[in-house]
Formats: C-alpha cells, structure tokens, sequence
C-alpha cells in the first residue's frame, strides 16, 4: 500500500471520528469536549455511559450526519467503542462507493448501445 493510500485513510478515519464525537456530545447533550473521548472509549457501561434511547439517537445521527443507513442484519457490536463506530462508518462508506461505481458502470455500458 502507498502511502498516499495510507495517508488518505488516516485522514478519512479522523474525520469520522471528530464527526461521530462531535455529533455525540450536540446530539446527548454530552458535557465534554471532541478532544476529551478518547477514540477507545466505550459508548454504554464506564464509558460514556449511554443507554437504549441513546443508541437510537446514535442510529439517527449516523443516518443524518454520515448517510449510514443501519440494515437490521448489521452485527450490532460497532457500537462498542468510538473507533469500532468508525470502523463501521468507514467500511459501509467504502461499500456505498462501490455500489455507486457499480451503478455507474452499468448506466454506462447500457447507455452505450
């Protein structure tokens, strides 16, 4: 991999995490600051604590602020910890291009005939 390749995901990956952070602490009403959460930080339990309602709020901050629609086959253990949220965000972003390449690729094979 080069590391332009790598650069850019670096990148990609703290920009997910600021948005999740951020669209946390605006979205619960969290009393911390981005630069406080740890990425590692657990979402329920000792970390920031959140519950069942929060989780939700989550779903919906995902959909709104990233465009990640949440399938009901997801495993539901991205939500453990800030970076495993990333990870998540990252690889249906990832997914969503491919599809749309996809989708590209067959409009123009079939606007060519």
């Amino acid at each position: 991999m080069s590391s332009i390749g790598l650069d850019a995901q670096i990148e990609q990956r703290k920009l997910v995490l600021e948005k999740i952070k951020t669209g946390l602490i605006e979205r619960l009403n969290l009393y911390q600051e981005v630069k406080q959460i740890d990425d590692d930080t657990p979402l329920f339990g000792s970390g920031l604590k959140l519950d069942s309602v929060d989780a939700t709020e989550v779903i919906v901050l995902l959909d709104e602020t990233l465009n990640i629609r949440i399938k009901e086959g997801d495993d539901p253990s991205y939500m453990r910890s800030i970076n495993t949220l990333a990870s998540f965000v990252i690889e249906k972003q990832a997914e969503q291009a491919a599809e749309a390449e996809a989708t590209d690729a067959e409009a123009s094979s079939t606007g060519s005939n």
